[in-house]
């Protein structure tokens, strides 16, 4: 099974400003992500949507599995959707992509490794789930605002490890098809299996300390990642 990636990457950036562009461990924020998908031989092609000029010709040359989709401008700023620039990006890419990946630049220390066990646990389960998404589980003791209870009871005090955990959407990893997206418009299908990943791995940037977090991680790891 083959899939098509994507990767929208915009130029500016509120919290982290130039982030996708800044250097981390060594290389742009970008290119740890696009670096790990061309390694893959299931990810035939990876589509960069993006509104910036900084992927030249000379840029993207060590990348030759890259395409750029040119954002439109009905479709850039901060408070776009990101399920409209998918929907945009497939009316553009060849309908024999059937099957796609979507991941963002800033989970750097996302691996093939783990890519490849969501693709066979969907393949896998494929009779029952339309898509995937990648979650965190926390086993925590959590509240709402108003003061109640989300995963536990509070005058019961089991051990943590005990508590049925809350799965985070951590935004690392999606898998959908051309005929789940239809459905609902959306990169999360009708059916949709939730796929653990390791906390540290899942760590996504989205502010300055984030960032360091993930920098520190990017130089400790083992390089066989």
């Amino acid at each position: 099974m083959k899939f098509a990636a994507l990767v929208p990457i915009k130029d500016h950036s509120e919290r982290v400003p130039g982030k996708n562009f800044r250097e981390i461990a060594g290389r742009p924020l970008w290119q740890h992500i696009v670096a790990m998908l061309s390694s893959m031989d299931e990810i035939p092609a990876i589509y960069i949507d993006t509104d910036s000029q900084r992927f030249t010709s000379e840029v993207l040359a060590p990348y030759p599995k890259v395409r750029i989709i040119e954002r439109p401008e009905r479709l850039r700023g901060d408070f776009v959707p990101t399920n409209h620039l998918f929907a945009h990006d497939l009316t553009l890419i060849p309908e024999t992509f059937t099957h796609f990946l979507q991941t963002h630049t800033t989970n750097p220390l996302l691996t093939a490794a783990t890519i490849r066990a969501a693709m066979k646990a969907l393949d896998g389960g494929r009779a029952a789930h339309d898509s995937l998404f990648t979650v965190t589980p926390y086993f925590a003791r959590f509240f709402r605002r108003d003061g109640s209870a989300i995963n536990h009871d509070p005058r019961e005090l089991k051990r943590t490890q005990d508590l049925d955990p809350v799965l985070e959407e951590n935004s690392n990893l999606y898998l959908f098809t051309r005929e789940s997206f239809a459905r609902t418009a959306s990169r999360i299908g009708e059916r949709p299996l939730m796929f653990e990943m390791d906390r540290l791995e899942a760590t996504d940037i989205d502010d300055p300390a984030t960032w360091q977090l993930a920098e520190a991680l990017l130089l400790n790891r083992p390089s066989s990642q």
